[in-house]
């Protein structure tokens, strides 16, 4: 007989966090995400970045308050006046946004950071360091093979900085340039990995396709005109050089300049493959490095010397010339075409990665953000 059989007893309440009984009538908590953890050698690398941006900033601010630190006699510096400290302000802040950048690729709050707000300084410092960490150990090696002379030749016949600056100064860069590109590859892969997934040939035609194929052969095209200046300077042609920095050539000067034309070609071979994807199975991440690295370069490297020119950083008389003006203007025109064409590429896998792959399917991923 059932109707007489005594009620059951409720079951308990799962157990609290903390293990004790949960109380009746207490909802049970939801499910929580674990939280964001940041392994030791992420760790490590953000320590390094900061602490790599400690002697250029140490010697800016050293300037700014009047200091001679490291900066001969004769030196253009020392005839900068105001227009030479707000540069050096704004370069203290420049290199102050790579601490930045090195908290945010390793915080839990960076992961909330919009792409728009985190991509454009990261390829801006990847435009600045990137020649630097190429051209400087290149140019040390030709040095102790008796073939050098400054770091980077500005184009003055006077003594710019002492020697000692530029191991310091572009060491750091280099460190910087090594532990902020290795923890952006591990951000970027985790966060948005699925957009370079797969190969070039394996690339979908969309609508604006041709669109893109046009700006690639235009960035391709405005990159002739500084390829082919780097290449007459670097085989010693003195075309467009004014007569300041043709007369201080050496083999800084030539190192400096074959990266220029490195990066010229990296652009228009990366650009070209992502555009017209005629390399069998060649991995997708691939041209996508190329166009970042070589765009990045161009426009920013092409930017920053234009400006150093026109305030007579580097220079004491000799101002550019208007074949030189003309060079990195195309330079960073096509930088910026370049890097155009990427954000459309990412957007339009963004958006298609996140349609689904059958009808009724969940979307495969969310939006970059």
């Amino acid at each position: 007989m059932t109707a007489n059989r005594p009620p059951e007893a409720p079951s308990p309440a799962p157990p609290h966090r903390s293990g004790r009984p949960r109380p009746p009538g207490t909802p049970p908590h939801r499910a929580e995400a674990p939280s964001y953890r940041v392994g030791r050698a992420r760790a490590v690398l953000r320590v390094v970045a900061m602490v790599a941006c400690l002697p250029y900033i140490g010697l800016k601010v050293a300037w700014m308050a009047g200091s001679r630190l490291g900066i001969p006699e004769g030196s253009a510096l020392l005839d900068g006046g105001t227009l030479l400290r707000v540069a050096n302000g704004v370069t203290v802040l420049m290199d102050g946004a790579v601490i930045v950048l090195a908290l945010l690729l390793t915080r839990p709050w960076g992961r909330r950071v919009p792409a728009w707000l985190l991509v454009p300084p990261m390829w801006v410092a990847s435009g600045l360091l990137l020649p630097i960490m190429t051209a400087f150990p290149v140019q040390l090696a030709v040095g102790l093979l008796g073939g050098g002379g400054r770091p980077v030749g500005e184009g003055n016949s006077e003594p710019f900085l002492d020697p000692w600056v530029f191991g310091v100064v572009y060491g750091g860069f280099i460190v910087q340039g090594l532990a902020l590109g290795v923890l952006f590859a591990l951000y970027a892969g985790e966060r948005w990995g699925r957009l370079w997934q797969g190969r070039l040939r394996d690339l979908p035609v969309g609508p604006t396709t041709p669109a893109l194929r046009a700006t690639a052969v235009a960035a391709a095209s405005a990159a002739l005109l500084p390829g082919v200046t780097h290449l007459l300077w670097v085989s010693g042609s003195t075309a467009g050089l004014d007569a300041g920095r043709a007369a201080d050539r050496t083999g800084d000067f030539y190192v400096m300049e074959a990266v220029n034309l490195l990066f010229v070609v990296v652009t228009a071979v990366g650009v070209l493959l992502l555009a017209f994807r005629r390399s069998g199975r060649l991995s997708l991440r691939l041209p996508l490095v190329l166009a970042w690295a070589g765009s990045a370069e161009m426009a920013c490297w092409g930017g920053w010397l234009s400006v150093a020119g026109l305030i007579g950083a580097g220079g004491a008389a000799d101002r550019p010339t208007t074949v030189t003006v003309l060079t990195y203007a195309v330079q960073m025109l096509a930088g910026a075409l370049v890097v155009t064409l990427g954000a459309y590429f990412f957007a339009e896998r963004s958006a298609a990665s996140a349609l689904p792959t059958t009808a009724g399917a969940a979307p495969a991923a969310a939006p970059v953000s």
